[in-house]
């Protein structure tokens, strides 16, 4: 009973934000603004009867979350300087959703997607998953969940979905070791701002500096 007490509590944590992501979400049928709020609403209230503990305020994930957010926005930088990866990233300028594109970075981002994902993921549920499974099998448990969150994402935007499960959940087990090192969400938050507002921002920063542009 000591053990499968904690593994029902689990099971319930895990399929909460399944489908809250792939059926919930989609069938309330909101803009991208409806989407927002309702995503940070379920993510503070997931947290909240979880007991999630975010510690936004740590130094230390400060410190590690600027430093890989740094490593990101270079890299995108790099991209826009080399003229082949330019001319490729340009292509993707007309993937903004229907919103201003400062909205998207400056509200969509931050509040409907990074606020959203960490809180539920690594505030909330990948600790609750190394308490049952230990740390091996909490971060594989976690990151796999964190995939499949995405599998609606993927579909609504005709990306594959075994790509799109796979690259997410290896971006899980990268932000979970940072919440890892840094005993806070605020370091795989900051990384993960960085990797999604420079997805949107490069695009269109490398549109504008092609010869076509």
């Amino acid at each position: 009973m000591t053990f499968f007490g904690p593994v029902a509590k689990i099971t319930v944590a895990v399929g909460i934000p399944l489908a809250w992501s792939n059926w919930v979400l989609p069938h309330l049928r909101l803009d991208l603004r409806g989407r927002t709020v309702a995503n940070a609403g379920f993510a503070t209230c997931y947290a909240l009867v979880f007991r999630g503990r975010p510690n936004w305020l740590s130094a230390r994930g400060l410190g590690y979350g600027l430093a890989s957010a740094g490593v990101v926005v270079a890299g995108y930088g790099a991209a826009v300087a080399i003229p082949a990866l330019r001319d490729r990233l340009g292509g993707f300028a007309d993937r903004a959703p229907d919103v201003p594109l400062d909205e998207w970075v400056a509200v969509h981002i931050p509040i409907g997607t990074v606020y959203s994902e960490e809180l539920v993921f690594r505030a909330t549920l990948n600790p609750l998953l190394d308490n049952v499974f230990g740390p091996h099998g909490g971060v594989l448990l976690g990151a796999a969940t964190f995939g499949l969150w995405h599998i609606h994402p993927a579909r609504a935007a005709g990306d594959s979905v075994p790509a799109t499960i796979a690259a997410t959940a290896a971006g899980g087990l990268v932000f979970d070791l940072l919440r890892r090192r840094t005993d806070s969400a605020t370091a795989p938050a900051l990384l993960h701002f960085a990797l999604n507002a420079g997805g949107a921002l490069t695009p269109h920063l490398a549109a504008a500096r092609s010869p076509s542009g």
